[in-house]
């Protein structure tokens, strides 16, 4: 493997997390969803409240790589964890062990933390990247389904 450095997100890094996030919905054939922008990402991943934690992996100081992630909260354990949110190496990358990189240097971060779980999703049709994960360890959470409100179905439920 080629050199890698993995560092923490700044501000400055948006429009290339804002790249990255693009590339990603362009694999994931949603394209059309992605609402963010540049300074969207810096103020709610730069602000001051923000929970959110990025990194940047680079190769000879070209980005190849990001990942988003935040910690939430286990009741059952009575510890953190750390979820990843988004992981994405560029394509002409990939193969090379940077994605491997990023999440051994997360797994690192959530052992640093003392979290009792490193979890993220993967699309169910996704298929190369479901095999890549398990290849690693990681286990499938086929018991628990997710659930999700946004929009305007978040907007009218929290108003009734």
């Amino acid at each position: 493997m080629t050199n890698i450095s993995i560092r923490a997100a700044q501000r400055d890094d948006a429009a290339t997390i804002l790249h990255f996030i693009r590339e990603l919905a362009i694999y994931e054939k949603a394209e059309h969803e992605v609402k963010a922008t540049l300074e969207t990402i810096q103020t709610s991943m730069f602000g001051e409240q923000s929970g959110v934690h990025g990194l940047i992996a680079e190769v000879e100081g070209q980005a190849v790589g990001f990942a988003v992630y935040f910690y939430n909260y286990s009741t059952w354990l009575a510890k953190p964890g750390l979820y990843l949110e988004d992981l994405y190496v560029s394509q002409a990358q990939r193969g090379k062990g940077y994605g491997v990189a990023l999440l051994k240097h997360l797994a690192g971060i959530a052992v640093e933390k003392q979290c009792g779980r490193f979890e993220w999703s993967c699309l169910d049709w996704n298929t190369p990247s479901r095999e890549f994960y398990e290849s690693l360890g990681a286990e499938p959470l086929s018991e628990w389904i997710g659930y999700r409100m946004s929009g305007e179905t978040l907007q009218r439920f929290a108003t009734q």
